[in-house]
């Protein structure tokens, strides 16, 4: 099969792309990016794009399936909008664009508490694009939320890092839903629902995957 993957220079991207490359079963993986990715195999194609002007013609738009691993935080970003523009608009145009080329699967990294009438923007933005691509009627799609997500970043997330450290330390007596979340299962996921996850709507909480 063929696998549209965005936000492959991510944490949970970069995972799903190491994963998928070793997939018997993905022949190719299309991976759009901002700048060149460090990763060069046989079944990979990785176009450099913008992503606030998407190539709408591209013919590696058509896939099988496509997940979307795409996120920031609202310091990195900049600005609220900033953020907005990455975890709600840029999502949203990549699976426009999917769904008119054919494609029938889509899963994508949310967040626990994803809300859209949540009073917290954050959770707030994150229930607004869940609620756009639900409209767009993929015959499939996975919404996936994890809580505090673990695994080795590029770049170190002051806060994130402290709060990483205080719940593998703790991790033995939580509960599922205060567990971190590892990279490499969310990629794995992610990947399932890709290859064969049924029709519907199905969403996956933080505590399946601590």
């Amino acid at each position: 099969m063929k696998l549209l993957l965005i936000g492959a220079t991510g944490l949970v991207g970069h995972e799903v792309l190491t994963q998928a490359l070793a997939n018997p079963r993905i022949e190719t993986v299309v991976a759009p990016a901002r700048r060149p990715l460090a990763v060069t195999h046989r079944k990979l194609t990785a176009p450099v794009v913008r992503f606030d002007d998407l190539p709408k013609d591209a013919d590696w738009w058509q896939a099988e399936a496509a997940i979307c691993t795409l996120g920031t935080t609202i310091g990195k970003a900049g600005s609220r909008e900033a953020f907005r523009q990455v975890d709600h608009d840029y999502p949203l145009a990549v699976a426009r664009l999917a769904r008119a080329r054919g494609t029938t699967r889509f899963a994508v990294v949310s967040a626990k508490g994803a809300n859209r009438n949540s009073p917290f923007f954050y959770s707030r933005v994150k229930g607004e694009v869940e609620a756009d691509l639900a409209a767009l009627a993929f015959p499939s799609l996975t919404l996936v939320r994890p809580g505090l997500i673990g695994g080795d970043r590029a770049e170190r997330r002051a806060g994130e890092h402290v709060a990483t450290l205080t719940l593998k330390f703790l991790s033995p007596a939580l509960p599922k839903a205060w567990r971190i979340n590892p990279a490499a299962k969310i990629a794995e996921v992610l990947l399932d629902a890709a290859l064969g996850h049924p029709t519907g709507t199905r969403i996956i909480d933080s505590t399946e995957m601590a």
